[in-house]
């Protein structure tokens, strides 16, 4: 039987690949993978073509096996596949590791590196070539043999600890449910987040109403429900997931600071936040707490003033699980808006083709739904992205609803990266997911605003990736640094506000009328209700990141639980409980070997970024086919072919204005 792994079809046969297809696929294509490199360093003349062109594309068939199988077990696990995964996991990551340890390697591209042809290399080649040196030298070529051991040590127990890290985020998560059987204990909910509670009810053979620790579920019980001892209930355990018991992270938290600290410190770094800063945007790790730090002064004082305005509304010292709940009545009563009125405006389909038709006509590009790709599961949609011409650029998955074998949250990833530039028949492949608020019975799914937003952003990642023109793959589309990765996906939050652009997709999925003026400018009013208290939340999780990784210490600070509590109490407007374990479920910073591990900063920095590049498209128009273009042609086609700070300045004609986050949260006064 073929293996669907080892397809060099650009349509994935994800319907066949079955948990028996890893291992033999990742341990082939290792192998051909390890012949391709030894026959790049073998003797001979050097020339781009042979040397660095050759090693761009060395890894891509194991790379697109992995991305699909890492992807399969996100979204469609069970025992097996997580098993077969787990197993080629270290074999991946030992032989990843050796690339840059590689003695000839190393010398062949330092080879070329000398030679005529390197030295007269322009625009991305030449950057290409700067940056896999580099790259090398950064991640210990220069080591000897004891020092190559055991960084190559510590990068597979960083693969196997941080992907048990994740899975036993989505065990815990799956692990709980909450059934109430009394419907007076449900005052208060939106009968959409009822309605869906009996929906999970029922499915699962039970009476009553079913809720779950995943978003949809989750957060309308903690903004909604009149009844506090079930929100607290699952507030705790939502903030306990794999906390204790036997999926319990503690130690793996540990372990994996330790191993990166370690990792830092072979490679000659001071931690291991300026071992990953170092070709970011921030450069180091002083200068991201910096930031952060600035930040929360500019924030501070409208945050308290935030937090006790919403205890004198309440009357009372609020606890940590009712936060939500009354902040939604405050803004209730300050603004006269209930964000539930807004989600009849928002059938997730209608959603879709309204964000495709914006950008068709901002960018230039056309996306339509091609049916017949073998998918994972029968919601998911298959897109392809053309431009002007009808010329294929790429295409992507989208799989928008949560299930118990899929983890929580919203992401973007690639699948294959092409070279649509050169060669049209190479276009991009990748995917969005998400867990957005699924459809009851025969009804359309009905979203959130924020979940309108959510679907922008990852779309915004997913063009970041297709619409790359990049050459040398491995710099195309999003492979910027991470302090700049954001932009293109927080940029396209602002479509989300604008009357022009909401009233393209934000019609009553009943009667096709657009969003009135009158909830319209209830919803632009109330946007920025305790936008500090959003801010200082943002800034907790990235300090605390930051200081894990280059302040903790398990002997001097005590318990990592609680050591991460204390600080995120500082930024909290209520109260933590002292069995907070909102750490152990982060798998933003723990659940792969670097992700956003000392970089969570990067989302604040990007906002700093996205809230000043969208001033050009406010004061041009929000449809502006010009700026779209320029903004395509010099952000999101040129991946990292350049310095991300020169890419802003030649976008804007300037650096990043510091203060329009600020401005577009109401706070440059506070």
């Amino acid at each position: 039987m073929s293996n669907p792994l080892l397809s060099r079809l650009f349509l994935i046969p994800f319907d066949e690949v079955r948990a028996e297809h890893v291992e033999p696929a990742v341990d082939q294509l290792i192998g051909q993978a390890r012949n391709c490199l030894e026959a790049i360093a073998a003797p001979g003349p050097r020339t781009y073509e042979n040397t660095m062109k050759a090693f761009d594309e060395c890894t891509e068939p194991l790379d697109k096996a992995m991305h699909v199988v890492g992807h399969l077990e996100a979204v469609a696990t069970y025992p097996a596949l997580r098993e077969a995964y787990n197993n080629v996991q270290p074999r991946a990551a030992e032989f990843y590791s050796s690339i840059v340890l590689n003695v000839e390697l190393w010398q062949a591209i330092q080879a070329f590196a000398e030679t005529e042809e390197a030295k007269s290399l322009a625009g991305a080649r030449k950057r290409f070539l700067e940056k896999t040196m580099a790259d090398f030298r950064r991640h210990g070529a220069d080591l000897d043999a004891d020092g190559k051991r055991k960084l190559q040590e510590i990068d597979i127990e960083l693969t196997q600890l941080t992907t048990k890290f994740s899975q036993n985020v989505l065990d815990s998560t799956n692990a709980y449910e909450i059934v109430v059987q009394d419907e007076a204990s449900l005052a208060g909910l939106p009968a959409s987040a009822r309605a869906a509670a009996r929906q999970s009810a029922q499915a699962k053979g039970v009476d009553g109403w079913r809720f779950t620790l995943q978003a949809p579920s989750y957060i309308p019980v903690m903004t909604y429900l009149d009844d506090s001892s079930i929100r607290e209930n699952l507030y705790r355990a939502f903030n306990q997931r794999a906390a204790c018991g036997d999926l319990d992270n503690r130690e793996n938290i540990v372990r994996i600071l330790d191993l990166r600290r370690r990792k830092a410190k072979l490679l000659g770094f001071g931690d291991f936040a300026d071992f990953v800063l170092e070709d970011r945007m921030a450069h180091n790790g002083e200068r991201a707490q910096r930031f952060l730090e600035d930040l929360r002064e500019k924030t501070e004082a409208a945050f308290h003033r935030e937090s006790q305005q919403l205890e004198r509304f309440a009357g009372r010292e609020l606890k940590a699980w009712d936060a939500g709940y009354w902040a939604e009545k405050e803004r209730r009563a300050l603004y006269d808006f209930d964000e539930e009125e807004l989600r009849p405006y928002f059938p997730v389909q209608q959603v879709v083709a309204g964000m495709f038709d914006i950008f068709q006509r901002v960018l230039g590009i056309g996306v339509r739904e091609q049916s017949g790709a073998p998918v994972w599961n029968p919601e998911v949609k298959y897109y392809v992205i053309e431009d002007d011409a009808g010329c294929r650029l790429g295409a992507f998955y989208a799989d928008w609803y949560p299930r118990e074998n899929k983890r929580d949250g919203a992401w973007m990833d690639t699948l294959i990266t092409g070279i649509p530039a050169v060669d049209p028949d190479q276009p991009h492949l990748g995917l969005i997911c998400g867990n957005l608020t699924p459809p009851i019975g025969d009804r359309a799914a009905l979203l959130t605003h924020r979940e309108v937003e959510t679907i922008f952003h990852e779309f915004g990642h997913l063009l970041h990736h297709c619409l790359s023109r990049v050459e040398v793959k491995s710099l195309a589309g999003t492979s910027v640094p991470w302090d700049f990765v954001e932009l293109p996906s927080q940029i396209m939050e602002n479509w989300c506000w604008e009357r022009q652009s909401l009233d393209l997709f934000a019609r009553h999925h009943e009667t096709g009328e657009p969003i009135p003026e009158e909830l319209f400018q209830k919803m632009l009013r109330a946007r920025t209700f305790r936008s500090a208290n959003a801010q200082m939340r943002q800034l907790g999780h990235g300090t605390v990141d930051l200081k894990l990784h280059r302040e903790y210490d398990p002997e001097r600070d005590g318990s990592v639980i609680d050591y991460s509590r204390r600080i995120l109490q500082q930024f909290a407007a209520t109260p933590l409980p002292e069995d907070y374990a909102m750490i152990a479920g982060f798998t933003h910073l723990f659940g792969s070997p670097v992700g956003y591990g000392a970089g969570y900063y990067s989302y604040k920095w990007a906002e700093v970024l996205d809230a000043d590049a969208f001033t050009r498209f406010k004061q041009a128009g929000v449809f502006d086919s010009e700026v779209g273009r320029e903004y395509r042609d010099k952000i999101l086609a040129r991946g990292n072919s350049e310095d991300p700070a020169e890419l802003y300045r030649s976008f804007m004609g300037r650096d990043p204005d510091p203060n329009a986050l600020l401005e577009r949260a109401g706070l440059l006064s506070a």
